[in-house]
């Protein structure tokens, strides 16, 4: 926020100028007044001075930079005396003894103390020790520092700060004053610009203290027209040097130090400018040499850069003086409290996880811990009853539970130790109708993308209820031309289209329809079915639809849906599928799983499986048998085309409804095929993920995360693949407890084998290695039947 009162003229006092001026404590890290390491603290001693205030100087002797609020203990402070000389003409003079007591203390005859010690040092000696001759210290000053002080990486360590937050620690109000330059050329008006700005900003902070900041870190840009420039309250950018080393080696001497003035200039010099990585030499034992500090500023202006508007390092790149409100203190973290559960004897080898299985159904987890306990070694991890038996809310954390059941806020809170499998938003592909404008959005962009051959075009509408669907259709002029097209044809020779509820799955609600007639059958159907009572909560209502797969197998297919709770849906020309001979001709599609880790790599499960439908398939509109006028109160008879296994009875085939893909035998599916239609799946599922990257507000892929999804296909009679839907937390029971189980199983320990045990040359989320070394890709696919399809950075790694 901008600090919207104005600051006062020193000579319109905004705090007792007039009659009681405040009196000032001035120290530094810097030292005493220098071109070369101190160039700012007379200017701004002497703009206090000329506002009517009494200022009193203790500084370090010399240099005393990145020291923070050290004190040096065992030490004797022995201070020593400065009278300053003109301004920026270093001609100043130290001398052992103060002046004599009688002496006056005006201007002519100004003298500051120097002590032998730190910046804390300096204020407390100040505070306590020094000037008693004077009215008791309303402000201590830091500063002004020769540089920049934002962002943590510099002020965890600043003298200044360390400085001002030693005066907070004694209960007074404390400043801390730096100066961020852009160039070398100390220019003395724009330093003396900066020196008023200062002072009114002093002023009015202390005019408008308020109660809960015990010190301020101030910035201001050494620019011309400060005075002009925005006060903004800034928070301190939270960074980490990520550089290596901020020590340079450097071969033994015999002689002393170098000089800290003059290694201060040089590192402040070297603000900005891109630091060389350091070879280190490594051999046994140690080398004698030496070290000097050269942090890898860099590191601060990266983050800086990176950063989003509203903290100090920002406000000051943008030309803005920066206020920040601090308290004297180490913040404590919040969500850790209570007791520290620690175990009854020493555990020399600690787990790398602690994991917690509970999945929804008893038949998925089983195969989950089975498959978790052939993937990861014993030692490297230990099962948890709950999430609650975990050491500590930060041990590292290993879940697997259903979607309601995750605790999201604690993978928010815990993004490098805790993870679990599943993204939280993901609508971008698992709802249909979020699923088409993901699509269409990316054909926008990218118009000979492959989902425009592999995604069958798709019109979504929203509907209530049944006397709105011609409102809702207006502008689906796909269907309303393909209705006219159908006007005049007989039921085997129309367009016939497919409708799916947008928010249902297994098989919920799909019909098939070629007139618009036809389309207001099916819904005014669906009213006439619905029940009465309309205090149901909507919620259970669609939970009910879409999960009870036992009842629905006892109502022959007559699964209806409430339209008002479902309101989206979606319609896509009906595809005629690839029938195979030696399996009675019956419609299948291929259920491929597909792996989405992080954010984000996304790998297909080369396994695949082909469920097919329980009797065989005649084409919609066809009469033959009960095709037409069927079991669903006038509606076509679904069983042929619906492959779903949740919504089929026993079927009366001698050939199983869900097989393993490349166990099929057809002279109509030969192997250039089948290898034809499981590339175009790897292609077809790198570019819908990419596409559903690109809607970050519907899909976003959390980097202590993973999820696994089934994604449906349809392989037309020319080999084409085509796009059916996308499913979140897939029934791995109903792909099969027996000839589909394998590939389950199988899937469970590629899953867990990337997730935990990583790609050869990295790892597992918690450091497990499971790859072999130079395989890569190769050796994911190789050893856990994984094929990576997209590796995509989208900086949240």
């Amino acid at each position: 926020m901008t600090l919207k009162r104005k600051f006062n003229s020193p000579h319109k006092s905004s705090i007792r100028l007039a009659t009681a001026p405040m009196h000032v404590l001035v120290t530094n890290d810097d030292g005493p007044p220098s071109n070369q390491s101190s160039p700012y603290i007379h200017s701004f001693v002497k703009t206090l001075q000329s506002a009517g205030h009494i200022v009193s100087v203790i500084l370090p002797h010399q240099q005393r930079s990145w020291i923070g609020k050290a004190h040096f203990a065992a030490q004797v402070i022995k201070p020593t005396y400065f009278r300053p000389g003109g301004l920026h003409q270093d001609d100043g003079t130290t001398h052992p003894k103060p002046l004599q007591s009688d002496s006056d203390s005006d201007n002519e005859n100004e003298e500051w103390v120097l002590v032998n010690s730190t910046p804390a040092t300096a204020a407390q000696l100040g505070l306590f020790h020094f000037f008693q001759d004077r009215a008791p210290v309303d402000l201590v000053v830091s500063g002004p520092n020769y540089g920049r002080n934002t962002t943590s990486l510099f002020s965890l360590s600043s003298g200044t700060i360390g400085g001002a937050m030693e005066a907070a620690v004694c209960r007074k109000r404390a400043i801390a004053l730096s100066y961020a330059f852009f160039s070398r050329n100390h220019d003395p008006e724009i330093i003396a610009g900066a020196s008023r700005m200062s002072v009114k900003l002093v002023e009015h902070l202390m005019s408008h203290w308020d109660n809960g900041v015990d010190l301020y870190s101030v910035n201001v840009p050494l620019i011309e027209g400060i005075e002009g420039k925005k006060v903004l309250y800034t928070y301190a950018l939270q960074n980490y040097w990520a550089s290596g080393s901020s020590f340079t080696e450097i071969e033994a001497k015999n002689e002393g130090d170098e000089d800290p003035e003059e290694k201060e200039m040089e590192i402040r010099e070297q603000e900005g400018e891109n630091e060389g990585e350091e070879s280190v030499e490594k051999k046994r034992g140690h080398k004698h040499r030496h070290f000097t500090w050269t942090p890898k500023f860099s590191d601060v202006y990266q983050s800086v850069e990176t950063s989003e508007p509203g903290n100090d390092g920002w406000a000051v790149k943008e030309g803005l003086v920066s206020v920040t409100p601090l308290k004297a203190n180490f913040m404590h973290v919040p969500g850790l409290k209570g007791e520290l559960k620690l175990s009854s004897k020493l555990n020399m080898h600690p787990p790398k996880f602690y994991a917690f299985i509970d999945y929804e159904d008893s038949y998925t987890h089983a195969i989950i811990r089975d498959a978790f306990s052939s993937v990861v070694s014993p030692e490297d991890y230990t099962l948890i009853p709950t999430i609650d038996d975990l050491p500590s809310p930060s041990s590292p954390s290993f879940q697997i539970r259903s979607y309601e059941s995750i605790p999201f806020q604690h993978l928010h809170d815990h993004p490098r130790t805790a993870l679990a499998n599943s993204y939280v938003i993901r609508k971008a592909l698992i709802r249909k109708h979020y699923l088409a404008h993901t699509v269409r959005s990316y054909l926008v962009k990218y118009p000979d993308s492959e989902l425009r051959n592999h995604v069958p075009v798709t019109v979504d509408f929203e509907v209530d209820y049944a006397e709105f669907l011609d409102e809702a259709l207006v502008e689906a002029y796909e269907l309303g031309e393909s209705f006219m097209r159908n006007e005049a044809k007989d039921a085997s020779d129309r367009e016939w289209w497919i409708l799916k509820p947008s928010m249902t799955n297994r098989g919920i609600g799909i019909r098939l329809f070629s007139t618009e007639q036809e389309l207001h059958d099916i819904f005014n159907q669906w009213e006439v079915d619905q029940p009465k009572s309309e205090d149901e909560d909507d919620d259970e209502e669609v939970r009910s639809a879409t999960t009870d797969a036992e009842s629905l197998k006892t109502r022959n297919f007559d699964s209806g849906i409430i339209t008002s709770q479902v309101r989206h849906f979606i319609a896509q020309p009906y595809i005629h599928p690839l029938l195979l001979p030696e399996y009675q001709n019956r419609k299948f599609h291929i259920r491929t799983y597909v792996l989405s880790v992080g954010a984000v790599r996304v790998y297909v499960y080369t396994q695949m499986l082909a469920l097919f439908a329980e009797v065989p398939y005649r084409a919609p509109g066809t009469s033959v048998g009960s095709q037409v006028n069927g079991d669903i109160k006038g509606t076509i008879n679904m069983r042929p085309h619906l492959t779903n296994t949740c919504l089929q009875a026993t079927s009366s085939s001698t050939t199983p409804t869900v097989l393993p893909l490349h166990t099929l035998t057809s002279s109509l599916l030969p192997p250039p095929l089948l290898s034809s239609i499981t590339t175009q799946i790897y292609t077809t599922t790198s570019t819908l993920f990419r596409a559903a990257v690109a809607q970050p507000t519907n899909f976003q892929p959390l980097p202590n995360a993973f999820e696994v999804f089934g994604v449906d296909w349809l392989v037309d009679p020319e080999g084409k693949v085509h796009l059916l839907e996308v499913n979140a937390f897939p029934d791995f029971k109903q792909s099969g407890e027996e000839e589909g189980r394998s590939v389950v199983e199988g899937l469970w320990r590629g899953m867990l084998g990337v997730v935990l045990m990583g790609a050869a040359e990295g790892g597992g989320f918690f450091g497990l290695l499971g790859g072999e070394s130079g395989g890569g890709e190769d050796d994911v696919e190789r050893k856990w039947g994984m094929k990576e399809v997209l590796d995509l950075d989208m900086g949240r790694r």
